[in-house]
């Protein structure tokens, strides 16, 4: 991000912490609701729900970074994410809001073990007492762990 650039993203909670995805990635967000399962489908994997006509991998980000047994409410929402025209949704514990953050506003990453890779994450962005964990949602989605969106894909 250059100097002076602004980026605006949108802020989740998984577990006790707060997250930011890129809005841009951002198709829409809904309710969460049952899916069909996938036979041998890694657990982080809900199912599939069928979004107007296409089929939608579900994403549960609370099995996929282990914080713990995930519960559904009224507050579960699903964000549905478009990357390079891939479309999956990920199962997150509530959204807050959209926040925009400059360049100053975005420190690096520190190195986080095991839960979660800083390969995955664009930074850490501090706004007054808060703090969201920025996920480059475009690598995770691609990691051969996820595997639900082409490399190549992301890489053009």
């Amino acid at each position: 991000m250059a100097q002076g650039e602004n980026s605006e993203f949108l802020a989740f909670t998984l577990g006790n912490e707060e997250y930011g995805i890129d809005i841009l990635k951002v198709q829409e967000i809904r309710g969460y609701e049952s899916v069909t399962r996938i036979v041998n489908a890694p657990e982080f994997i809900k199912g599939v729900i069928n979004l107007r006509g296409i089929i939608v991998p579900i994403v549960d980000m609370r099995i996929r970074f282990n914080l713990g047994t995930p519960t559904y409410d009224q507050f579960t929402v699903v964000i549905i994410l478009n990357i390079n025209g891939r479309v999956t949704g990920i199962v997150v514990d509530s959204v807050s809001d959209v926040t925009t953050l400059s360049a100053q506003q975005i420190k690096p990453a520190p190195e986080m073990g095991a839960i979660l890779s800083t390969d995955y994450l664009i930074g850490l962005g501090t706004l007054d007492d808060r703090m969201l964990i920025l996920v480059d949602i475009d690598k995770l989605m691609s990691s051969s762990e996820m595997g639900l969106v082409d490399q190549i894909a992301v890489e053009a």
